[in-house]
């Protein structure tokens, strides 16, 4: 089984914490003009915000393996993984703020982030990315080059078509293609025992004859493991694999939501299991990370966000005679 190295298990951390110093400043950055009274469409971030805060663990374990040429798309919930996967932070953060220098010149915001140079995309749609994911694998296994796919999907995008249709495909041509479920529980609003009748979606691989692996706690190193066996038989051409990651929102769905259809008390014990504070301990009670790493590690991951914030602001937003540039290519 593939156990992360000392160098691999402080990278994890390092874009943990980048990811959510990122998403801790587009936190307050987006409320900027939407008080007293929240407007969605005011302020230097306007439209919906998904924040990604608690999920991290699922990007670092698996993007730990990859390489710049392979492919990886995302959900609506996107930034932990565009951080790990090695996406310009600059530009990612000035597409956020819908500015000219962003990934897309500021048409696509932040559930649509696209980067071509680290074979980076995302999508709004639930299980949109999936098919994608399924055609690049199926482009590299007919042109006989290297790389692997990984689409990550959550927990309800299981329960679409497209997920079934995918896996069949993907099992029958025996693709390089991984997918991920990052699990949190909930679907919106709806909790995942009401609306799936199983209690895990990675016995659903038995039916198309793939390895189907469930990773417990939130565990960046357990991510890492079954992401590296699952990497590793798909680059040998052994096929697909289907990993279920137990994880958890540490927010809301979206910037806003107030979210009332939690239990009483379930949103305290999730913040208990913060997983970037319960993984750094490990490091350093593991003798792998002193507290005067941690230290620098924290201060060069806001740094560069900082740096991110900085250059979004002062961006330009793209000229009104531009609007119809950049969306056709």
């Amino acid at each position: 089984m593939t156990q992360p190295n000392n160098s691999q298990r402080l990278w994890m951390y390092e874009q943990m914490l980048t990811s959510r110093y990122m998403e801790e400043s587009i936190e307050r950055i987006y409320m900027e003009g939407k008080t007293p009274v929240f407007n969605m469409a005011k302020g230097p971030i306007p439209g919906e915000m998904h924040l990604s805060n608690g999920q991290e663990p699922c990007a670092v374990g698996v993007c730990a393996h990859l390489e710049a040429g392979d492919i990886v798309t995302a959900t609506h919930r996107p930034h932990h993984i565009a951080v790990a996967k090695g996406v310009d932070l600059n530009e990612m953060m000035a597409e956020i703020f819908g500015k000219a220098t962003g990934l897309s010149g500021g048409r696509g915001g932040h559930m649509h982030l696209f980067d071509g140079r680290v074979n980076f995309s995302c999508s709004g749609i639930i299980a949109e990315g999936m098919g994608p994911a399924v055609g690049a694998a199926l482009s590299r296994q007919m042109q006989g080059k290297p790389g692997v796919a990984v689409s990550f999907i959550g927990e309800g995008a299981a329960n679409q078509g497209a997920f079934h249709e995918t896996l069949n495909l993907a099992a029958l041509w025996k693709l390089p293609v991984v997918f991920v479920i990052e699990d949190n529980a909930w679907g919106i609003s709806v909790a995942k025992a009401s609306a799936t009748c199983i209690k895990q979606h990675h016995v659903r691989a038995a039916a198309y004859g793939m390895p189907g692996v469930f990773v417990e706690n939130n565990d960046p190193d357990g991510v890492f493991r079954a992401a590296g066996e699952a990497i590793e038989r798909a680059r040998a051409g052994g096929g697909p694999t289907l990993i279920e990651i137990e994880t958890y929102r540490l927010a809301g769905h979206f910037m806003g939501d107030g979210e009332t259809y939690r239990p009483e008390g379930e949103k305290d014990g999730l913040m208990k299991k913060d997983p970037i504070p319960g993984y750094r301990q490990r490091l350093i009670d593991e003798g792998v990370m002193t507290e005067a790493q941690a230290e620098d590690i924290a201060a060069r991951a806001r740094g560069r966000i900082d740096e991110a914030v900085a250059f979004a602001r002062e961006s330009p937003y793209p000229r009104p005679e531009e609007a119809m540039e950049k969306v056709f290519v």
